[in-house]
């Protein structure tokens, strides 16, 4: 049974038969084979079928909520048994927004010193992609904005709060100041994430409520593109702080803090409603809890 719904759950994430038995490493006609046994046992049809995959009946998109409890659920207690034989091993998949990419050493380095037997594999994601990827169990947490944009049925762990600053050289526009405002921000040329990046969606709603406009010169979905280019002291960018710090700015570049209005977002994790937690999961949001106030100090 349980093999059958990690099936449907390739096929919800897929979208394409072919595609969703290649994810479960078997041919095509078992996971076709596999998916009618399914409707079968449960008396329903759960796949609208035409010469390729159509979506879900109704009853399909109610199984799917069921599949993801119970195979989530299956894999907690091999997870936990296996914990209690082996101690705590195995691998966390994290995805993170970009903007925290830079932060995440801070939590997987004492992670590690406890727990040296645990792997990480970490995926950049925008917030909508880190979401959806948990949802569908394709990864185990996700570090994302918690505040800002709806984040559905999650459990959440603030770890700190994101501020902002204008990046540019001394001699660039307001290049000299201590502080800058946001409308004044809105008169630089900018190079700014692109809009599908919540970064750049709060950046763009906090210029609108100040009466101004991003003007892009450049946008990437990559910081490391951003970063490069301001490096060169000929272009400007509003970077997170904490960001900007851990990714080292040269001196020849000043992070100015941007005020009126003065703007701060949480940062968090984020994991899937378990009761119990499995056990990486849980010893993760421990780490995260004893790390939050060093970070949000």
């Amino acid at each position: 049974m349980i093999d059958k719904l990690e099936m449907l759950l390739a096929l919800a994430r897929e979208r394409h038969f072919g595609r969703a038995a290649e994810a479960c490493g078997v041919t095509q006609p078992t996971m076709s084979t596999g998916i009618k046994q399914l409707e079968e046992i449960l008396g329903v049809m759960l796949v609208q079928r035409g010469s390729r995959f159509l979506g879900f009946t109704p009853e399909g998109e109610r199984t799917l909520d069921w599949a993801r409890r119970i195979v989530a659920d299956s894999r907690a207690m091999r997870q936990e048994i296996n914990a209690l034989k082996h101690g705590l091993t195995g691998e966390i998949r994290l995805a993170v927004i970009p903007t925290v990419l830079g932060m995440v050493a801070s939590l997987t380095t004492p992670f590690r010193a406890k727990h040296p037997d645990v792997r990480f594999e970490i995926l950049s994601c925008t917030s909508i992609e880190t979401l959806a990827l948990l949802e569908n169990l394709e990864v185990d947490a996700g570090l994302t904005y918690l505040d800002n944009e709806p984040i559905g049925k999650v459990e959440t762990v603030p770890l700190y709060r994101e501020s902002y600053r204008l990046l540019t050289s001394p001699d660039g526009q307001f290049g000299d100041r201590d502080v800058v405002t946001w409308k004044e921000v809105g008169q630089v040329p900018l190079c700014l994430l692109t809009p599908d990046m919540q970064n750049r969606r709060i950046i763009d709603r906090v210029l609108r409520s100040v009466g101004a406009e991003a003007q892009p010169t450049l946008s990437s979905n990559s910081v490391i593109v951003l970063y490069t280019h301001v490096k060169t002291g000929r272009w400007a960018s509003v970077m997170p702080a904490k960001l900007a710090d851990t990714l080292g700015l040269p001196d020849a570049i000043r992070a100015i803090p941007i005020v009126e209005p003065d703007v701060t977002y949480r940062i968090g994790l984020v994991i899937l409603p378990r009761n119990p937690m499995t056990p990486l999961i849980s010893a993760l949001v421990q780490t995260v809890k004893e790390i939050a106030p060093v970070l949000d100090a």
